[in-house]
């Protein structure tokens, strides 16, 4: 039997991350932050307490950073930028320093995403790791991209044709302890087990 959801969604504390050399020291604005927080804002039933980060293109500042985020309680950590081959690109090297455990389904279900529009989805390097209780996924550097890999790709009936990586994050949360995330199935339909799903009484 499923247990019964409060009578609210629960809060959430996300973290986001731009990594980025030049928007973090101002030579062009950052649109990272604002692309995450729209989308799962839009999400998201649940209440969002957001800790945004923008950050140079080091290693030792991005780990430090994904440390700081999950220490404080973030149950999700995403990161934008980054994730090429190019040798400022260090976000999937930094953020497999500090796994517990690799999840490498997101990585290849994002590249499967990218890899509809352009062929050079395969140089990117996105990882997603678990530390502690927390999901951390590095998402691609562009707002538009952002969306396709987090919500996925559509029809033009508007039925899903590519799932996008967001499906499975709240099951996955629900595997490490985390709170129970409700989305907004218009945007991005969660998939659990039928035996995972809650209801309010």
């Amino acid at each position: 039997m499923s247990a019964a959801l409060p009578p609210t969604p629960e809060p959430v504390r996300i973290g986001i991350v731009s990594v980025s050399d030049r928007a973090s020291t101002g030579v062009y604005e950052d649109k990272g932050l604002p692309a995450l927080e729209e989308w799962l804002t839009r999400a998201l039933k649940n209440p969002i307490a957001f800790e945004p980060r923008l950050i140079p293109d080091e290693a030792e500042r991005i780990s430090a950073t994904l440390i700081e985020l999950v220490d404080a309680g973030c149950t999700l950590v995403l990161t934008t930028g980054g994730t090429g081959p190019a040798l400022r690109d260090v976000t999937p090297d930094a953020t497999l320093a500090v796994a517990h455990k690799e999840m490498p389904g997101f990585g290849e279900q994002m590249r499967q995403i990218s890899l509809r529009f352009v062929p050079t989805a395969i140089l990117s390097r996105q990882v997603a790791v678990i530390r502690d209780r927390s999901l951390i996924l590095n998402l691609p550097g562009q707002p538009k991209a952002i969306a396709e890999t987090l919500e996925g790709l559509k029809n033009a009936n508007g039925s899903q044709a590519v799932p996008g990586i967001f499906a499975a994050v709240p099951y996955c949360i629900d595997l490490i302890g985390g709170p129970y995330l409700e989305t907004d199935d218009a945007v991005c339909k969660a998939f659990r087990p039928k035996t995972a799903i809650r209801t309010r009484a």
